[in-house]
């Protein structure tokens, strides 16, 4: 069973560029939005705020099934591009932002793998998340959810 390379959700926000990155950018809030990654917790960051090279150590929910990942930020462009790479999966999350140029930004929230994901992600997904295709659908199904909160986070602030 083979890993879609990349799972892609956009959503267009009635906010700025800015407004969108500090709502998608606060990792702390991360389990507020993610129906799956329920907490990010930053370790490292200069002043509290998250750099290209911060790690994070995550706590993912799929019904009763909790498991824990790390992550390591591999981009971190203020309004323009927030990516984080997970080693145990060998998945990038990715984050793009486009000024409409009409008060409204287009966020893209992605999941890239090059190749598959680990030999050990794609047998726990197989043995307890459904299998590849059931999960990828429900990555899905999430990312949208999260970008929803997001929107509404960064409305909100104006």
């Amino acid at each position: 069973m083979t890993t879609t390379p990349r799972i892609t959700v956009s959503r267009t926000v009635g906010a700025s560029p800015d407004a969108v990155w500090d709502a998608v950018a606060d990792f702390t809030t991360m389990g507020e939005r993610s129906p799956q990654c329920r907490k990010m917790v930053v370790l490292g960051a200069k002043n509290g705020t998250p750099a290209t090279g911060t790690t994070t150590v995550n706590l993912n929910r799929r019904g009763p099934l909790f498991w824990p990942t790390w992550s390591t930020v591999t981009r971190w462009e203020p309004g323009e591009l927030l990516e984080w790479r997970v080693p145990l999966n060998g998945s990038r999350w990715r984050y793009e932002l486009v000024d409409n140029g009409d008060g409204t930004t287009t966020v893209t929230e992605s999941r890239l793998v090059d190749g598959e994901t680990s030999l050990l992600s794609r047998g726990l997904v197989a043995a307890f998340l459904g299998g590849n295709e059931t999960f990828e659908s429900e990555l899905r199904e999430g990312m949208a959810r999260t970008l929803a909160a997001a929107a509404a986070t960064a409305e909100q602030a104006g």
